[in-house]
């Protein structure tokens, strides 16, 4: 059983340091499974006292073409301290980012500072760090999103509501 726990300084990071459950997601912003996971995570949040997410990317390039880019694209919104807004647009919003023109209205919308943006998605300064995300991915055995650990363990369910209430469930005891 793969256990990943470890959280670095880098990591984006969501919900209380003290919350009972610790999701390390691995995730593709145009994955139809990633955004429904992601939908299921809002949901349960307070149901569950708050739920600490930490977020790393596995763009799935193969089969989702803008999702570097989009990865890309949250962290250029993280460089102006918004990547949670970013994180969440891509994925309300999945439907409608069809070229890369679509993640610049989105960070119009965001109200970032759009003339930076756009230069940095032009020098692709942040792929490092997303290629360095899905490398760990790799490394920590995920190789499809959503890939999620509850705590620490690798979860192998499904990303609907449900499921993931259940597996929260079984992860405090429950």
């Amino acid at each position: 059983m793969t256990r990943v726990d470890e959280i670095g300084n880098g990591d984006h990071v969501r919900g209380p340091a003290d919350a009972a459950l610790t999701v390390i997601e691995y995730a593709d912003f145009q994955c139809p499974y990633s955004a429904r996971a992601h939908l299921a995570l809002r949901d349960l949040d307070g149901r569950f006292g708050g739920i600490r997410l930490v977020y790393r990317h596995l763009p799935l390039s193969h089969l989702h073409p803008l999702a570097e880019l989009a990865a890309e694209a949250a962290e250029a919104a993280a460089s102006q301290d918004r990547f949670w807004e970013m994180h969440d647009v891509l994925f309300e919003r999945q439907r409608q980012v069809v070229d890369k023109q679509d993640l610049a209205v989105l960070a119009e919308s965001l109200e970032l500072d759009i003339e930076r943006f756009r230069a940095e998605i032009l020098e692709r300064r942040h792929r490092p760090r997303v290629q360095a995300d899905a490398a760990r991915a790799h490394h920590d055995g995920a190789t499809g999103t959503p890939t999620l650990y509850i705590n620490g363990v690798r979860y192998r369910g499904d990303s609907d509501r449900a499921s993931l209430a259940s597996a929260f469930n079984e992860a405090l005891g429950g």
